[in-house]
């Protein structure tokens, strides 16, 4: 058994590393200041090659497969962290749910527009008063009249909303279904293309003002019968499916920040002298420092596993979970690691620390919190509910 990662992918993730530093920083700064949507940046990681790793070459992918996201997801969000959420509308959630469940004619209209970065992508499911119940809480719905249905509702935290071309959403299509599972359906949606549609940027301090999270209003929003997703009734399977590929880039994106936490927490325990000498001496600062050093490492490990388990085509519902849940404490732990070993200055903007921490809280909700992976977790190791009785699609290596 090797753990090293393989040639091309040290070299991919070099070369991501190497992209990001001179792209996603100083570039991505003129954005933050402006409040603009980075068009050029999304554009550029798309021409990089950066969304295409699970996608065939005939798409414009490269088929490099999901350990490549996982590599991609994570060199990204260390370098430039608000451009991790790329890697979920523009790479997994929202094209990767398109590719898997997509007719074919569907699948040619929106998925290479959106791995290269020229049309922006989205992935509404959640709603205000969803929580991590986006079934039985979901009040937004589809009518259909003729040839297109008619949306009505809201949604909440929907990333990249204010400027997406192309979306996957979620509404219920039959509001009397029991289990209410069975009546939500999905959609590919339009918003720039259709009236009745509205994106309100929500004010998150310390996160990004170029690429938002925003609230979605939908007021007789048509969406054409031909851009439904699947058959009435599978919206939910569709959803969930779509939230193992989120949990790969999530895994890895709080790995990466866990990263620059630790970096950052390094590079200032060296620099900074109390009492005569750096304060890296103290043993109480090598005590923290060590112990995010394995919950980094381990949690790294563990994000690979599931893009690995991905490219055998197996379920990953399980080690996806576990990874998630487990990248979120590695993460909180080295940004608490991080505020112990800056101090005082760990407040103040000239030092990463309250950027990336905020990044960590806001990643630890995002597809599916502790709690909801505490619970899967936890009914899958007592043996009340098989963690991997759902049949995962995957069309990259031709499982459905």
């Amino acid at each position: 058994m090797n753990f090293d990662l393989p040639a091309d992918m040290a070299a991919l993730k070099e070369a991501t590393a190497d992209f990001a530093t001179r792209r996603l920083t100083e570039e991505a700064e003129a954005f933050e200041r402006s409040g603009e949507f980075a068009y050029d940046l999304i554009r550029a990681m798309g021409e990089t090659g950066l969304f295409g790793a699970p996608f065939p070459e005939d798409l414009g992918g490269s088929a490099a497969g999901f350990l490549a996201v996982s590599v991609i997801a994570e060199e990204v969000s260390r370098i430039a962290p608000a451009y991790g959420y790329a890697m979920n509308m523009q790479c997994a959630t929202c094209p990767y749910t398109i590719y898997n469940w997509g007719s074919p004619a569907q699948v040619e209209r929106f998925v290479p527009g959106l791995i290269a970065g020229e049309s922006i992508g989205m992935f509404a499911l959640s709603e205000a008063g969803g929580g991590s119940d986006p079934a039985g809480a979901m009040r937004t719905t589809a009518r259909r009249e003729g040839d297109h249905y008619v949306l009505n509702g809201s949604k909440m935290w929907i990333t990249f909303s204010h400027a997406a071309d192309v979306g996957v959403l979620f509404a219920r299509t039959d509001p009397k279904a029991e289990p209410a599972h069975r009546g939500i359906s999905a959609f590919i949606v339009e918003p720039k293309r259709f009236d009745g549609y509205t994106a309100q940027p929500i004010d998150l301090p310390g996160l990004s003002k170029s690429l938002r999270s925003c609230e979605i209003f939908l007021d007789d929003f048509k969406v054409p019968v031909d851009n439904r997703l699947g058959d009435e009734g599978e919206g939910f399977k569709i959803a969930m499916n779509a939230l193992e590929y989120g949990r790969l880039t999530v895994s890895a994106r709080l790995t990466g920040i866990a990263q620059a936490a630790l970096d950052a927490s390094v590079a200032y325990a060296n620099e900074r002298v109390v009492g005569g000498g750096p304060i890296a001496r103290h043993q109480l600062v090598q005590e923290r420092i060590a112990d995010a050093t394995v919950a980094v490492e381990a949690a790294r490990l563990m994000a690979y596993r599931i893009g690995w388990t991905m490219d055998q085509g197996r379920v990953s519902t399980r080690v996806a979970s576990r990874a998630k849940y487990f990248a979120t404490q590695a993460a909180r732990l080295a940004g608490d690691v991080a505020r112990e070993t800056f101090g005082g200055n760990a407040l103040a903007a000239e030092y990463p620390v309250q950027r990336l921490n905020a990044y960590i809280d806001m990643l630890t909700v995002g597809e599916g919190s502790e709690n909801v992976q505490r619970i899967l977790i936890g009914e899958d190791a007592l043996g009340i509910k098989d963690a991997t009785r759902h049949r995962m699609r995957n069309r990259f290596v031709g499982v459905t």
